[in-house]
């Protein structure tokens, strides 16, 4: 293969125009939000750029890290649970025989077919009061109950079923979380299972291992890197979300990315809501930094 120094024009002519994107609609309109950050409010529009660091002071008030520590743990709890859920899922699909594999990836990324907004609101009608998942514990409810009664122990259940609190909360917003991102974890997770040496398995249980032990001694150490790129997938997004805690969520269940939308909408102060997503900016360098601080770690103990 040639090295692309030897044709430098061949090769900025395929990079231009990603290259041209990403500057006009990504780093152009960042640097404007960082300058943002460093300014003050003249008049209901205006902002001047005066190096102030007043914007990150305030950013950095209790009440402001109250919501990033809270949001860092929602964000860590969800991609937990997605990986946690994604893993089994994206195994029994690369253990799946061939005639099937395809239909299974299909369900997996048969939600992106539809927008986002959509299947926020599809959790609303699944975890309301009157939702579908409350019908479906009722009817547990009245099924147990209704065994329970020529023994004498219907009075264990309660007079009548009453629905739990699904919605407007921190557990809806998690669950939400999970749901929406949950194939940002499979995808990954089969890419790299599907590479996965089975031999290596067979030869884990033929010397002895147990299952479990083959289990988090071969295959989880193996699916490493793409355990690693589902965690980013999910966690990422999961730190500046705000739609999903927003219609899922209560007055208790706001996100730092709630406050930054308030920020840059109803109360107009530009400024600190840019402060607020430069802060949450570096978060996430830090997790990525950190992340890949770890993998150079670790092929330097391999080496």
């Amino acid at each position: 293969m040639e090295n692309w120094r030897q044709q430098p024009w061949v090769f900025l002519t395929f990079i231009a125009p990603a290259a041209f994107w990403l500057l006009l609609f990504f780093l152009i309109p960042l640097g404007w939000i960082w300058f943002f950050a460093i300014g003050e409010r003249e008049g209901p529009v205006d902002i001047v750029v005066t190096w102030t660091m007043s914007n990150y002071a305030e950013a950095l008030q209790p009440i402001y890290l109250q919501l990033f520590l809270k949001t860092l743990w929602i964000a860590v709890l969800s991609t937990a649970i997605c990986l946690v859920v994604a893993f089994p899922v994206a195994l029994a699909i690369c253990f799946a025989p061939s005639r099937y594999k395809g239909l299974l990836l299909l369900l997996v990324i048969l939600p992106f077919w539809t927008n986002m907004l959509i299947r926020t609101y599809a959790m609303i009608a699944m975890l309301r009061q009157n939702g579908f998942l409350n019908d479906g514990i009722g009817a547990i409810w009245t099924a147990v109950k209704f065994l329970l009664t020529p023994v004498g122990l219907d009075g264990l259940m309660g007079e009548r079923f009453e629905p739990l609190a699904l919605l407007y909360n921190n557990t809806a917003v998690v669950m939400g979380i999970v749901y929406i991102y949950l194939p940002f974890m499979v995808l990954p997770l089969y890419a790299n299972l599907e590479k996965l040496d089975r031999s290596l398995v067979e030869a884990s249980l033929d010397l002895g291992a147990s299952q479990i032990r083959t289990f988090f001694e071969v295959i989880v150490k193996l699916a490493k890197p793409g355990i690693i790129s589902g965690i980013i997938l999910v966690f990422i997004p999961a730190l500046g979300t705000f739609l999903i805690s927003d219609l899922l969520g209560g007055p208790d269940s706001q996100l730092i990315g709630n406050v930054i939308e308030r920020q840059f909408r109803a109360a107009n102060n530009l400024p600190l809501g840019a402060a607020l997503s430069f802060l949450l900016l570096y978060l996430t360098f830090i997790a990525l930094a950190l992340r890949a601080w770890y993998a150079a770690r670790e092929e330097k103990a391999d080496a």
